[in-house]
């Protein structure tokens, strides 16, 4: 590939969906525009639970527990709230190997699996569903959607998750129990160590290296 894409991170803190929505939408359109470099939004949300097309067409609705919200990136009910990290690369995919929709994902799954490597985490793929797993369960969701080849939304690591809240829901196609956090399963990592996993794996996983971190 050639040299490396210089990304700026953008590190959010938790932040409402509706106003990470706002942003990734100007975002995305800077991005298209070559007015922003590939930026990598790095956050977590307050409880909540979007549904994508899949969940809509197949009537598939979180329990009333949940707060919820439709969103335009593919797949179906995805949960979001502590214990959580949110990754959204607003990034140009261009690059050689990043011709289709599906080589992208799986870069990002080999980009999720090479951050918990780092970790001493031993995670895979799984037939059942794209994103990232360990044990035999979920614990990443991977959602995209696409505007000229420029991402937005983009995918999840469940690290602590309250108990009982994402294994609870039908998670993107899913029965219950499927999905979980590493913290379930026995792996007991920080928020930052984390990040810092995936900005560390980032460049040989999707040939892009980060340039200094901002903080909003």
């Amino acid at each position: 590939m050639s040299e490396d894409r210089i990304v700026n991170i953008v590190r959010l803190g938790e932040t409402d969906y509706s106003e990470a929505i706002e942003r990734m939408n100007l975002l995305q359109k800077q991005r298209i525009n070559d007015e922003i470099e590939d930026t990598l939004l790095i956050l977590s949300h307050p409880e909540v639970v979007t549904i994508g097309p899949r969940a809509r067409n197949d009537g598939v609705k979180p329990p009333l527990s949940y707060d919820s919200v439709s969103v335009d990136r593919g797949g179906g009910l995805t949960w979001h709230g502590p214990g959580q990290v949110v990754f959204y690369p607003i990034f140009k995919w261009d690059l050689s190997g990043e011709d289709s929709v599906a080589k992208i994902i799986s870069l990002i799954e080999s980009w999720v699996i090479n951050s918990l490597d780092i970790l001493g985490i031993k995670a895979h793929r799984d037939d059942r569903m794209q994103g990232v797993w360990v044990e035999n369960k979920k614990i990443c969701s991977i959602g995209l959607s696409f505007l000229r080849w420029t991402s937005k939304h983009g995918f999840t690591i469940n690290f602590d998750t309250p108990s009982g809240r994402v294994e609870g829901l039908q998670g993107c196609g899913l029965g219950e129990n499927i999905t979980t956090s590493l913290s379930t399963l026995g792996y007991h990592f920080s928020h930052m160590e984390i990040v810092d996993s995936v900005i560390k794996s980032m460049a040989e996983s999707v040939s892009r290296k980060h340039s200094e971190s901002s903080k909003e």
